[in-house]
Parts: structure tokens; C-alpha cells; sequence
């Protein structure tokens, strides 16, 4: 049952007989289908179109279960080879954790903050100009199109050895995904509070701090979060480059032949990032709560007429909130005791996380004297003793790679995520089975993934692509579950009480109003797969990943910047294609 069926059923009721007893036309007849324009008809052939090449891609891949239970003899070989499991003493261990963490809480916040103002001018209805927005997406495009393993390898170079090198190129890679999801964020407000800040007299910043912040914060600080989740399981990688932290222990160990020790610290980032999960998704669930009319829970404080957790919140508002007076002195409730405790953890946190990187604040004055010479071995890009055809062909091998891991993502994750979403799953237990899931896929770092599935499956595309799927199926199941989660559930209230079914109310409420978020995230997670395919080459997993490693690894850095530059234009015809299907299908 759609929601016209439901509105036609019902006015037919109230009629008191059948629709066609009645004087005057259906709804169907007085409103016309409204035609399906040209444009929305070339986005959906490109989608389809995307889907298909997809599909071509995974046969080309040549996925075969059979061979891979076949060689899983190689596994047992390599198994034991390593022997048990070994850890670094204690201490150290303990000391590597607690240096990761720091370098990728500060790196994520140094991103956040600088995501602001890049997102501000980002977005559609807020920005002075279109040359500002189409500035702000192209800074956003380039900092998501570097991938953080070379902007490592270029601050290695700039900085002495030890955590700002990984912070910076952290920092700076981060910047393309918060700012685009947060600019995505601001172009879907309701424009009525900040137009009534606007038509009053208020300026841009109060316009932006009181009527488009408040919309806009639980996302931005969902995807900060988020953005942390993945950060921390990019950090095995930069340890290849010599950033400080546990990528780095296990890179000297893989390097070594020490496999156990290797593999040990692997468990270990593996434990670590699904502690991560747990935290933020605990951060982000208090933050948003649990609410039946509300999207945030900034629209709790500010109305809270309209809280789920009290229908009769008109009468039962708080003797404090009477008026500003006795709101100035509004007494220590246990709730905002602990609202209070959480903030004062959330500054020690990151003073601590500061602390523990141990930054050479030197280096930000010191390193501008090193960056002619360090700029001067990236330009001018030049394939060097690669051929341009290899290396375009490389580049589209990667490219298949990303579109084969994104179709097979695609159809797990929308299940994992609509069970995990509150408002779509059948039961709690169902919807926790599904998070507990999505969680211990994504604890999973790609790399580590991949390094295990080369052992089992040998060099070639087929690791990397089953790596990235497998990883994407976590990422992409989350942003689905959390978007269904903050769809209007005005609609889907209104189909149950008509006696629509759960299915019903999903496939004509909630799925229609998460549609534009949906082929958001699809795209955002081909993005994302083209730059972890290029680095999923390094450890062998097919594409241009493996040139990328020799060139890094025989200094030659104008190959590097080659190589760059087509993950670059790779990146930014994905971002013109996603910018183009949210506008048509908004």
C-alpha cells in the first residue's frame, strides 16, 4: 500500500461509500502524473549503466569460491609458518596503543575544525558565490583524492620522524569527506529558521549559529566520529611510511619475517578499532536519543513540546524553564551532571590525545625552508620508465576494481543497515545482531584484509576486490542504518495507522525519503573504494597501487605525482556524477 493508495482509501471513507459513488473525480483523476523529465531520465540510464559495468567487473574479476577453498592449503602453510601469536611487552604495547589513538584523535579534529568554513562555502545555499562553492568542492575533491599514505610520504620528508607527519596527512585527507557530508548536510535544512533569522536583521553568523548549526551538529559530529572509525584503521597503512604507532611496529615486523609478532599487533588494531565502534556509536546514540517527532536532539532542547519521551511535555514543562530567570539558575538534574561529566572528558580526551604525540611544534616553523626542495621532487609529474598506456591501463584496472567492490557491497549493506536501522527492524535483537555485525566488519582494517586473502587467493585483483567488499559492506551498512534512522516518521506513522504492513511502510516511506542519502553514500562509497584500491596495490592486490609502492620506494616522486593526478581527475568525475544524481534526484 502506497501513501496516495492510503490517502485516496481513506477519503474515500470519509465519503461514506466507494469512490466511484461519489460526486466529482478521484484524486487520481483531478492530479495528473506529473512527467518524468529528461534530465532524471539520463540520471537513472547512469545508474544503471554504473551497475552494469559493476557487474562486468566482478566477472571479469573471476570470483571463484571453489579455487579459494582449494588454495586455502597456502593459508595452512602460512599459518604455520607464523607459528602463535606475539605481542610487544606490555608496556610498549601499551604505550603504541595509546600514541595511535592520539595521533588519529587530533588528526580527526584538526580536520573537523578546518571542514567548517570548506563546507560552509560548499554548500549550495549558503555560499557567497559559485565560484566559492566550485572552490570549496575542489579543495574537498583534492584533499579526498590524496590518498593519506602519500601525503605521509611528502610530510616524512618536510618533518622530522614521529606523529605530525601522520596528524597532518590525517588531518588533511580528512578534510574531503567531512566537508562533503557536512555541505550535504547543509543543503537539506529546513530553510525557515534561518530565513526568519535573515527577514529579522540577523547577521551570517547568527544566521549560521543559530538556524543552520543546530540542524546541522548531530551530523556533523556523527560524521566526525565516523570519520575517526576509519582514520584509525588507515593508520596501519601510514606506518608503512614511518609514521609512529602500531602500523609502524607491525610494519618492521612484517618486514622482519616476524609474522606472529605481525599478525599479534593486527589482532590488536582489529580489537581496537571495534572498541572504537562501540564508543562512538554510544556517543552518537546519546547525542541523537531516541525520538519519535524529533531529528536531533538539538530540536529536543529547543522544542521540547515535541520530545518523544513525553507526550505531554506542554504540561509538564520543567519549573526551571518557566521563564529566563529561573533558567539562569537551573539546578544540578542528574542529567545534566552527566551531560557535564561527558564534556569535561570529551577536553581531557583530546588534551590528552595532544599530549601523548609528543608534536615538534618547531617543525610547523622549521619545515618551510625544506618545502622548495620537497617540492621540487613531486613537479613536474612524469611516468618516468612507465609506459602511459600500462599506466592508464593500471588505473582502469583499479577503477573495476572499486566498481566491483562497490555492486557487491550494495545489496548486504542495504539489509544490514535496514535491520539495523530502529525504525525498520523487527525486533531489538535483530536490530543489535545487525550493529554487532556491521560493527565487526568494519573493525576489519582493508589492508590487514587484503594481506590475508593474497596468502589465501595469491597476488591479483580478486583479493582486493573481495578485501573492499567485504570492508564496504561495514561502512556502507552503517551510513544506510543511520540514515533510514533519521528519516521523517511522519509518513510511516500515517501508513501504520492505515494497516500497512512493516514491509509496506519500508518500501513506500522509509525507503523513498532515504532515497537521495542512499545513492549519496553508493557513490561516496565508489569514492572511497578507488582510493583503497590504489592503496590495496601496494600489498599486492591488483591496480596502480603497485606502482605507486615502487616509485615511493625508489624515491621517484614526480611518478608518484603522476599517479596522483589520475586518482585525482578518477575522483573528480565521481564527484561531478554525484553531485549531478543528488540534484536530480533530490
Amino acid at each position: 500500500m502506497t501513501a496516495l493508495d492510503a490517502s485516496t482509501d481513506s477519503a474515500a471513507t470519509r465519503g461514506g461509500g466507494s469512490s466511484h459513488q461519489g460526486s466529482g473525480p478521484t484524486v487520481a483523476e483531478r492530479a495528473p502524473r506529473r512527467p518524468i523529465s529528461p534530465e532524471r531520465i539520463a540520471a537513472s540510464l547512469t545508474l544503471i549503466a554504473l551497475v552494469v559495468l559493476g557487474i562486468l567487473a566482478v566477472r571479469d574479476v573471476d570470483i571463484s569460491i571453489p579455487a579459494m577453498v582449494q588454495s586455502w592449503g597456502n593459508a595452512e602453510n602460512f599459518m604455520a609458518r607464523v607459528g602463535g601469536l606475539s605481542f610487544p611487552a606490555p608496556g610498549d604495547l601499551a604505550w603504541l596503543i595509546a600514541l595511535t589513538v592520539g595521533l588519529v584523535l587530533v588528526g580527526t579534529l584538526l580536520a573537523a575544525v578546518l571542514s567548517v568554513p570548506i563546507a560552509y562555502l560548499a554548500a549550495s545555499n549558503t555560499t557567497p558565490g559559485n565560484g566559492w562553492r566550485a572552490a570549496a568542492r575542489f579543495i574537498g575533491v583534492l584533499t579526498r583524492a590524496l590518498p593519506d599514505v602519500v601525503l605521509a610520504m611528502a610530510f616524512v620528508l618536510m618533518f622530522s620522524l614521529g606523529t605530525l607527519p601522520g596528524i597532518l596527512a590525517i588531518g588533511i585527507h580528512s578534510i574531503g569527506m567531512i566537508s562533503k557530508m557536512f555541505a550535504d548536510a547543509i543543503e537539506q535544512i529546513d530553510e525557515g529558521p534561518r530565513l526568519a533569522i535573515r527577514a529579522a536583521g540577523g547577521s551570517k553568523m547568527q544566521e549560521f549559529t543559530s538556524g543552520i548549526l543546530p540542524q546541522v551538529l548531530p551530523s556533523w559530529v556523527a560524521t566526525v566520529l565516523h570519520r575517526n572509525d576509519i582514520n584509525l584503521r588507515g593508520s596501519v597503512v601510514l606506518g608503512y611510511v614511518g609514521v609512529a604507532g602500531l602500523g609502524l611496529e607491525m610494519s618492521y615486523a612484517f618486514k622482519s619475517l616476524n609474522y606472529g609478532k605481525g599478525l599479534g599487533i593486527a589482532l590488536v588494531i582489529f580489537i581496537l578499532c571495534v572498541a572504537m565502534e562501540i564508543v562512538s556509536s554510544m556517543v552518537r546514540g546519546a547525542m541523537l536519543g531516541e525520538q519519535a517527532h524529533t531529528r536531533s536532539w538539538i530540536d529536543r532542547i529547543l522544542h521540547p513540546r515535541l520530545s518523544s519521551r513525553s507526550a505531554s511535555a506542554a504540561v509538564g514543562r520543567p519549573a526551571w524553564a518557566a521563564s529566563p530567570q529561573t533558567a539562569v539558575r537551573r539546578p544540578w538534574t542528574a542529567q545534566r551532571v552527566r551531560h557535564t561529566i561527558a564534556g569535561v572528558v570529551a577536553v581531557l580526551v583530546v588534551i590528552g590525545s595532544v599530549v601523548v604525540s609528543q608534536i615538534n611544534w618547531m617543525d610547523l616553523i622549521t619545515f618551510w625552508a625544506k618545502l622548495p626542495e620537497v617540492a621540487g621532487k613531486f613537479w613536474p609529474p612524469s611516468f618516468g620508465n612507465y609506459d602511459a598506456s600500462a599506466m592508464f591501463q593500471a588505473m582502469r584496472e583499479t577503477v573495476a576494481i572499486a566498481l566491483a567492490a562497490t555492486v557487491l557491497t550494495l545489496l548486504p549493506s542495504l539489509l544490514l543497515g535496514s535491520l539495523a536501522a530502529r525504525n525498520v527492524a523487527p525486533s531489538s535483537g535483530a536490530r543489535g545482531t545487525a550493529r554487532l555485525l556491521l560493527v565487526g566488519i568494519r573493525g576489519i582494517p582493508e589492508l590487514i584484509l587484503a594481506i590475508v586473502l593474497v596468502v589465501i587467493t595469491g597476488l591479483g585483483a580478486q583479493a582486493g576486490v573481495i578485501a573492499l567488499a567485504i570492508g564496504g559492506i561495514g561502512l556502507l551498512g552503517k551510513l544506510i542504518a543511520d540514515s533510514f534512522e533519521e528519516v521523517d516518521r511522519g509518513p510511516e506513522r500515517a501508513l501504520r495507522a492505515v494497516g500497512a504492513t512493516r514491509l509496506q511502510t519500508y518500501t513506500s516511506a522509509t525507503v523513498p525519503q532515504g532515497m537521495q542519502a542512499l545513492i549519496g553514500h553508493s557513490f561516496y562509497m565508489l569514492d572511497t573504494n578507488i582510493r583503497a584500491a590504489t592503496i590495496l596495490g601496494i600489498v599486492g592486490g591488483g591496480g596502480v597501487g603497485y606502482y605507486l609502492l615502487n616509485a615511493s620506494q625508489g624515491s621517484r616522486y614526480e611518478t608518484v605525482t603522476a599517479i596522483v593526478l589520475m586518482i585525482l581527475a578518477t575522483v573528480l568525475v565521481v564527484e561531478g556524477l554525484a553531485m549531478w544524481m543528488r540534484k536530480v534526484f533530490r
